[in-house]
């Protein structure tokens, strides 16, 4: 089945390709009308099948007389079809088809009435009843109107004992569907499922989604809006409005101004319309043309409406049924009177066609062409006759019989009655059963099958149409649409056509609402229709970068919605980088602090011997200048992109290098009391002096400290903390501490080590010495107290780098107070005043003349 089905698809390929490359071009006169200003809607022909042979010089008389009304055109055809089965030797041997009518029902209803009642009196037209050897049957065929079509089935077939074939050549109609009330009504046309299809995939290329409807109010009407609503929801295509327009004139009439204002005031700038040939619908159409309401319609040919304004911006669109080129009818029409059928009334008979060449030239001069030589222009040229969809049904109509009578003849030929040696009239009263099921393939190679349920969706062409000078309706083949593609390729439209025909590619738009662009979302009230909305700015970092989306997405947490909320840019990572100026700066003054202790240290141990490095216990001054080098290169642990490692190192690091700085102060101070406060008696403090107990002060405090630091790592160790959040655009990189508690506990036991030393110092303040270091250590623990304390609050209301930043700041101010403080003091001596370095001025100011070296 597959197999079958790609085959067909690629056979259909090169006839899709030439429909494109020779398109055709048609062109019609205005209908004719009665003198009561109605349209012929349908006539009635009676179908006979006659046991002689017929030739064209029969139908001769039925035309020569005729004027150019609608049973005119129609008859033509019947004529044309029903010579070319007469003359196929295998279709109807010894067999010939005839048809007859009467104008007059080519109207209205009350005139079929009295023609059947005139007619019933002298079986006229009764079926199966001849009075003639030759007839062997007749088969209905009827116009468009279905009313006049029910009453006449019902007529005709109120007697019983036959079986009377009718079939209809206009549009379907669900009425006429029913086979269990109408057994013996066959419709030549499909129903308009495929239309539906088409309409929509028409509307979804031009990418509309707000369209009007006009519509005949019967069955008709309604199953097609039933088709064409399924179609719409499933692409979501709204229905601006749906006017169902009466079939009554009157009814209609008193309607009209509500139906004008409602395709008015509609922002739908596409409108569908759908209905009979002389239809109210038609008339509305042709009211809302003179009345300069301009739009863009959508119809079908059937429906026979043409655009009244040649400066109709919007133009008119038309779907045809698709069906193959039936030669010669000119040829034909032309031989049967050639005074009454030359070319000048040929136009008259509206189905003129020409084929087109794609050229800008040939379409400029066409329309620029005065109104008083375009119809000489157009008939200079060689000229084809074109069915149209009526006609094309009756042109099947008569295959169909044929067919049907060959199946029936030569099939059952040897169970025929015989009388006389003529076959009896017994063939019509069994047609009804295979006319049901019969399918053929027609002369143009169209396939035709009347079984209902087996027929094959409709093929449709797609036209063009815009009035031209003298009331010429012109007609451009544009494209096709077949069911038979897969869906999404069903429609093939011919963009050069479309502006050839045009002047222009560009179509009108027709939606409801603006397109939402990117950086917005739709917003749809509960009163608005599907189509219908408001466009609103995504939220904070949430971005749309396609139209009409639903919703907004929100941006990862590693990106950030750019100022036109279309894109997610990459967020910066923000964290204090060696590359930074303020990084850079830091780091420049943590490696000069620490090369400036450095110097201060070498300093120290050049003049290791003289009298003020001895007076202040070298060992712990050199353990504090040491531990404040490496105090004051922890910072460089806080500068760069954080890690597991160095968020770990950051804090233990500090916390125990500065623990033992303060230590040593604390020492320092301890030591200093003890030498001047030591007696003779008082011989324990002075073994605790010249012992060194002091000296244990700094391993005793520092793991302290350690195991602080160790429980805090044990309960929750400092981690890398991504911060997305706080700073559009950016994320911040920063190390988390951890716990809080274990944080302050750090702090709080350095806190602790400063408030002790700051407490000893400045009690000891006072005592009397060359060197007493008291004071210069009561001023550092005041710096080093007041950096802390300033340090909380501000550590706490910055984010980021600048976070860190602080931190840093605070370590290098509290290190660098007990620096300059404690050590500037003696370098200067040392320096510049190496007088005062001498063991003469510390027995001069220190009574007890205690030192420790």
């Amino acid at each position: 089945m597959f197999t079958l089905i790609l085959s067909f698809l690629f056979l259909n390929i090169p006839f899709q390709v030439t429909g494109f490359i020779y398109p055709t071009c048609s062109w019609r006169i205005k209908e004719n009308k009665d003198k009561s200003g109605n349209e012929r809607i349908g006539c009635f022909f009676l179908i006979q099948a006659v046991q002689k042979p017929v030739e064209k010089e029969y139908f001769s008389h039925f035309f020569n007389t005729q004027k150019h009304t609608e049973i005119h055109k129609y008859s033509l055809v019947l004529a044309f079809s029903m010579i070319e089965v007469n003359r196929n030797p295998d279709l109807l041997p010894n067999m010939s088809l005839v048809f007859s009518f009467r104008e007059i029902i080519c109207g209205w209803q009350p005139e079929l009435s009295i023609f059947i009642e005139v007619n019933l009196d002298d079986y006229g037209v009764l079926p199966n009843y001849t009075c003639k050897d030759e007839s062997l049957c007749g088969v209905a065929l009827t116009g468009v109107n279905w009313a006049p079509t029910l009453l006449l089935y019902t007529i005709l077939n109120n007697f019983k004992s036959q079986q009377f074939p009718h079939l209809t050549y206009g549009h379907f109609h669900p009425v006429l569907s029913d086979h269990e009330n109408f057994p013996y009504l066959y419709q030549m046309a499909s129903d308009d499922t495929s239309l539906a299809l088409a309409l929509v995939s028409f509307i979804i290329h031009f990418r509309w989604n707000w369209i009007g409807l006009a519509i005949s109010d019967n069955d008709q009407g309604t199953q097609f809006l039933s088709y064409l609503k399924r179609g719409m929801e499933k692409n979501a295509i709204c229905l601006a409005f749906v006017s169902m327009i009466p079939v009554n004139m009157h009814l209609y009439m008193s309607r009209a101004e509500v139906y004008y204002s409602q395709i008015m005031t509609s922002s739908a700038n596409v409108v569908i319309i759908y209905g009979d040939t002389g239809s109210t619908l038609a008339v509305s159409f042709r009211m809302w043309e003179s009345l300069g309401l301009q739009r863009l319609w959508i119809t079908t040919t059937q429906l026979d409406v043409t655009p009244s304004m040649k400066d109709n911006v919007y133009g008119l669109f038309a779907f045809g049924h698709h069906h193959g080129v039936i030669s010669g009818f000119k040829n034909f029409v032309q031989t049967l009177n050639p005074v009454t059928y030359s070319n000048e009334n040929l136009a008259k008979l509206e189905w003129m066609h020409f084929n087109c060449e794609v050229s800008a030239s040939k379409w400029k001069t066409l329309k620029n062409f005065s109104s008083n030589h375009s119809l000489e222009w157009l008939m200079e040229h060689t000229f084809e006759m074109t069915f149209s969809e009526g006609s094309y049904n009756i042109y099947n109509a008569v295959y169909t019989v044929a067919h049907v009578l060959h199946e029936m003849t030569f099939q059952k030929f040897h169970n025929l009655p015989n009388a006389k040696g003529k076959v009896e009239n017994y063939v019509c009263n069994k047609l009804g059963a295979p006319l049901r099921k019969i399918h053929f393939t027609n002369p143009v190679g169209d396939r035709i099958n009347m079984n209902r349920e087996d027929k094959l969706q409709e093929e449709y062409d797609i036209f063009y149409i815009w009035n031209f000078p003298q009331g010429l309706a012109f007609k451009v083949k544009i494209g096709l649409f077949s069911p038979y593609f897969i869906n999404g390729q069903q429609l093939h439209l011919s963009g050069d056509m479309i502006e050839w025909a045009r002047g222009s590619t560009q179509m009108p738009t027709s939606v409801c609402s603006a397109d939402c662009g990117p950086g917005f979302r739709k917003f749809r009230k509960k009163e608005m229709s599907a189509c219908c909305f408001d466009c609103s700015p995504c939220p904070e970092n949430e971005i749309s970068n396609e139209t009409n989306m639903e919703m907004c997405v929100l941006c990862p947490e590693d990106k950030y919605a750019n100022t036109g909320q279309n894109d997610c840019i990459p967020k910066a990572l923000i964290f204090l980088s060696y590359e930074d100026h303020l990084g850079m700066a830091l780091s420049l003054m943590a490696l000069g602090f620490s090369a400036f202790t450095a110097v201060v240290l070498g300093i120290f141990v050049k003049h290791h011997s003289t009298p003020i490095v001895k007076a202040n216990n070298r060992t712990l001054t050199y353990i504090l200048l040491l531990s404040l080098i490496f105090c004051f290169l922890c910072p460089l642990l806080f500068i760069g992109h954080p890690d597991s490692v160095t968020c770990i190192l950051q804090q233990i690091t500090f916390g125990v290098l500065f623990t033992v700085a303060i230590s040593t102060v604390l020492a320092k101070t301890i030591t200093v009391i003890l030498a001047f406060k030591v007696t003779a008696p008082q011989r324990m403090m002075k073994y605790f002096l010249l012992s060194g107990v002091s000296m244990y002060i700094i391993p005793i405090c520092t793991l302290i400290q350690v195991i602080v630091c160790a429980v805090c790592l044990g309960v929750s160790p400092p981690s890398v903390d991504i911060d997305a959040q706080s700073e559009h655009g950016h994320i911040i990189v920063v190390c988390n501490n951890g716990s809080v508690t274990c944080f302050y506990s750090v702090l709080g036991y350095l806190a602790c080590l400063t408030f002790v030393s700051f407490t000893l110092a400045f009690l000891s303040r006072n005592l009397p010495g060359a060197f007493n270091e008291a004071k210069s250590i009561t001023f550092s623990m005041l710096v080093v107290c007041s950096v802390w304390v300033t340090f909380l609050p501000v550590y706490h209301s910055t984010k980021g780098k600048i976070m860190v930043a602080v931190e840093i700041i605070s370590i290098l101010a509290s290190s660098s107070g007990m620096l300059v403080c404690i050590f500037i003091p003696k370098c200067y001596i040392i320096l510049f005043r190496p007088e005062k370095n001498s063991l003469k001025m510390i027995r001069e100011k220190s009574p007890s003349h205690t030192h420790i070296s």
